[in-house]
């Protein structure tokens, strides 16, 4: 049975890049290694979607003092330059944008909306998808909990770990061990048919 697959590109946004308020080393990498993949292979996907920090007032998810666990400094500022796509995506032309974490802490694309108010797991059950390919930044935080919620929406999911980038090499590791846990499939695009 042929799959009807989305590509989720999670949060590649310049405030978790390079001269960002939140950076991940190797984001303007990602960022472009995305793109690129996506262009190559539009004619994969069912769908494309994007997800986005687009934080309004989050409440304790921003600190002047943040711990890196629960709470950072303020990034992902709704209607800010760094908030926006990526420059590097501006050809992506995705079918949807999920913006998430205007009033909370969001982690998982399938806590934001689109704007005309689905959620993700809506989007997706409208295209008639059942599988997913999750890239983007960073696969320790955002990536992870998008994955592991598509999994518990019972599609079919992987991520393409040389399209994502995590904040440090220890929580790379542990949250590819909790994905693959999970039911989630990790493969490097190059190796896709």
């Amino acid at each position: 049975m042929s799959q009807h697959r989305a590509l989720i590109v999670v949060d590649v946004q310049p405030t978790f890049c390079e001269g960002g308020a939140l950076p991940v080393a190797g984001g303007d990498r990602t960022a472009q290694a995305v793109a690129d993949y996506a262009a190559a292979h539009r004619d994969r996907y069912a769908l494309v979607v994007t997800t986005q920090d687009w934080h309004v007032d989050p409440g304790e998810h921003f600190s002047s003092d943040p711990d890196f666990v629960d709470t950072w400094p303020a990034h992902g500022v709704a209607g800010t330059a760094e908030a926006e796509l990526h420059p590097a995506l501006a050809a992506l032309n995705p079918d949807a944008q999920v913006r998430k974490g205007e009033f909370a802490a969001a982690y998982s694309g399938f806590e934001g909306v689109a704007p005309d108010g689905r959620s993700l797991a809506a989007v997706l059950v409208d295209a008639d998808i059942d599988a997913v390919d999750v890239v983007g930044i960073a696969e320790s935080h955002c990536v992870k909990a998008t994955a592991l919620d598509a999994v518990a929406e019972g599609l079919t999911t992987r991520v393409l770990t040389d399209l994502t980038v995590p904040v440090t090499p220890e929580a790379g590791a542990a949250a590819r061990l909790e994905l693959a846990a999970a039911g989630v499939e990790l493969l490097d695009s190059s190796t896709l048919a």
